[in-house]
């Protein structure tokens, strides 16, 4: 096996394996599943694991050089339209080919899905040409922000209550694992040409304006259209009984995945082409061993949609049903805040993230500390989700003041903390969130008879938001202990130089006296 491959599928083991536990623990001890199911869970564990770390080396080798690649070239132009109409049309195309897009279209039925999708995709692209207009310009990324989602909270006055959670559910999961690799690294292309000091901190930021265009889309989409009609149809247990029947099941489910990824695939290999025919960037070993990362994301999207759909999915919604069924129905709360602790860190966007916010900031923030912090949002948001759910607290209760607080911290956090943690929300609610989160809050609300419209969707919009606040504060920490390292060292210089001072004096008297 090829040692790289080997690295990131054991990364992905130690990230999958605590929900996995998580979920046996939970079927031992408080929930029991059936036999079957369980199978089910654990062969989908399983294809997560293994594609998760086909699509982390894939996106490594192919997503995140194309995208570096064009954001360099664009830079260099100096056609201002040009660069715009570039950036807009690669947000438009690597939208379109995100898989997560096409479960929002079915998770909203009363609107077309060709609409949804064309809306959503002009929505990415518009503001991905606005993220580059901001790089290239120097524009505060934190000034951008309190502008646009003042916008976002205006118009959400306007939007029916049916539809609103929907709406901010719908932004956070057209960030997915195709678009965000490409999207960063695009930034991190179009900063590096640049070569001042604010370079670094300016790469981040292409993801948080990129994920506001979906949600003022579909927000938009829900002055027009109106969601009685809306409904989720949750995920179907299958009827299995033996080893056959669950092998059985993954291959029937797994064409239409085949499928889905080679229509969400080919668009970006057809822009690799011409890219390539036109720049002549890459060498013919770099252009293969692109090629060659095509494939590995190929599979290992494949793998991994498949295992977390068909295995994942439907243990979510059961879960959610039994834990809220029961007399000790408040445990949901803490057992959502648990798995949201260790689910976020299954996302493959999210190691995509850490990693390269490792490597731009040379390790002043590391991939592990990340984690932990992105952990802790993620676990607060599910925590509220689900009180959400049993309490029926309205979801602008929690989104506006949420907000709020994050862009007043935008104001005192350094730029590069700023959208470091705007992007985080948007890598934060992936395929992991829609397919278990999202099934859980469902099953939860529908055992307590609430609205699911309502008290159910906006879970993958809290799990959007939380992480805004903990890594803006994760950066005011790692401001104070810059100032207090800086003020050690301040110290130690000037009692160096007092101790020189000291040594010159008694120099100059030995000096004297030998006189």
């Amino acid at each position: 096996m090829n040692p790289k491959l080997k690295e990131k599928i054991l990364e992905s083991l130690s990230a999958v394996l605590p929900i996995t536990g998580i979920v046996l623990m939970l079927s031992i001890l408080l929930v029991p599943v059936e036999l079957g199911e369980m199978v089910m869970f654990l062969t989908g564990a399983v294809m997560l694991v293994v594609g998760m770390g086909f699509f982390q080396l894939g996106a490594e080798m192919s997503m995140t050089p194309l995208g570096e690649g064009i954001g360099v070239q664009i830079s260099k132009t100096r056609r201002i339209v040009l660069i715009l109409l570039i950036g807009f049309s690669m947000g438009v195309i690597i939208t379109i080919s995100e898989p997560d897009l096409q479960v929002l279209a079915e998770q909203v039925p009363s609107i077309p899905n060709r609409v949804l999708i064309w809306t959503v995709a002009v929505g990415v692209g518009f503001f991905l040409a606005l993220a580059i207009f901001r790089i290239l310009f120097q524009i505060r990324l934190s000034t951008i922000l309190i502008i646009l989602y003042a916008v976002l909270i205006i118009i959400s006055y306007f939007i029916p209550a049916d539809f609103l959670a929907v709406a901010f559910d719908s932004g956070g999961v057209t960030t997915g694992p195709m678009t965000v690799p490409f999207i960063m690294a695009m930034g991190v292309g179009l900063a590096s040409v640049r070569g001042d000091k604010n370079a670094s901190s300016d790469s981040f930021g292409l993801v948080a304006l990129s994920s506001i265009g979906p949600i003022l889309a579909v927000l938009i989409l829900g002055c027009f259209y109106h969601p009685q009609e809306t409904a989720y149809s949750a995920s179907a247990t299958a009827a299995v009984h033996t080893t056959r029947d669950v092998v059985k099941e993954f291959l029937l489910s797994m064409p239409a995945y085949i499928k889905e990824v080679l229509i969400s695939v080919l668009p970006i290999v057809a822009v690799f082409l011409v890219f390539q025919l036109l720049t002549h960037r890459y060498q013919r070993r770099q252009a293969k061993r692109v090629i060659v990362g095509f494939i590995y994301t190929y599979i290992g999207l494949v793998l991994f949609l498949c295992g977390v759909n068909v295995g994942f999915a439907s243990v979510g919604s059961f879960l959610g049903y039994a834990i809220a069924s029961a007399s000790w129905k408040w445990l949901l709360i803490p057992i959502g805040m648990l798995i949201g602790y260790y689910i976020v860190k299954a996302e493959p966007a999210i190691q995509v993230l850490n990693h390269q916010v490792e490597d731009v900031t040379n390790s002043a923030v590391s991939a592990k500390a990340m984690n932990r912090c992105l952990s802790i949002g993620v676990a607060v948001s599910v925590g509220l989700a689900m009180l959400r759910v049993l309490t029926r607290i309205p979801i602008e209760w929690m989104i506006i003041p949420g907000y709020v607080i994050a862009l007043v911290l935008s104001k005192i956090v350094q730029p590069m903390f700023v959208g470091i943690a705007f992007d985080s929300g948007g890598v934060a609610s992936g395929p992991m969130t829609t397919t278990f989160l999202l099934p859980l809050s469902l099953g939860a609300c529908e055992a307590v008879g609430g609205n699911v419209m309502t008290d159910a969707f906006g879970v993958v919009a809290l799990v959007a938001l939380t992480p805004l606040i903990a890594v803006q504060i994760m950066g005011l920490w790692y401001q104070y202990k810059l100032s207090k390292l800086d003020q050690a060292a301040l110290q130690k210089a000037i009692s160096l130089n007092e101790q020189d001072e000291i040594y010159d004096f008694e120099e100059d008297n030995d000096d004297g006296g030998s006189v």
